[in-house]
């Protein structure tokens, strides 16, 4: 994929504007015949930067940021990154309640953060529910 295409990828994701730096070739440390994503070059706080990538835990130096989906392979129809949305949308209101956005990615370690976090959210809605039907039983 050329350099303007993903550009132009990340333009139409990004209407809001929550996308602030994007880590080009530029932006990675060459080691071993491989080039590795080194997110101190984009020059922010690392307790505030999540690395989003289809290949974040081969190729990222800062593990404890990644947030891993499954690669773009052309599939039409494929709603991988639309899934993670209201995961990144809790994630940025998380601000002063959690200042460090690495303990959250923590507990998403191993696991579909899409998946997980509707589960979560589905759990979340149901509490209430099950409550108010004890309550009335």
């Amino acid at each position: 994929m050329m350099a303007e295409d993903i550009s132009q990828i990340i333009h139409q994701l990004n209407h809001g504007g929550a996308i602030c730096h994007v880590l080009s070739r530029s932006g990675t440390k060459y080691h071993n015949g491989k080039y590795y994503r080194d997110l101190f070059k984009l020059n922010r706080d690392p307790s505030r930067v999540i690395y989003i990538s289809g290949h974040a835990l081969e190729n990222a130096l800062q593990q404890e940021n990644c947030a891993p989906i499954k690669p773009w392979k052309l599939e039409e129809g494929d709603t991988t990154l639309i899934d993670l949305l209201p995961f990144l949308e809790f994630v940025a209101r998380q601000g002063s309640v959690c200042p460090d956005l690495r303990q959250i990615l923590q507990s998403y370690k191993g696991a579909d953060i899409s998946t997980e976090f509707a589960k979560c959210q589905r759990e979340m809605l149901e509490k209430p529910k099950k409550k108010s039907a004890r309550l009335e039983g």
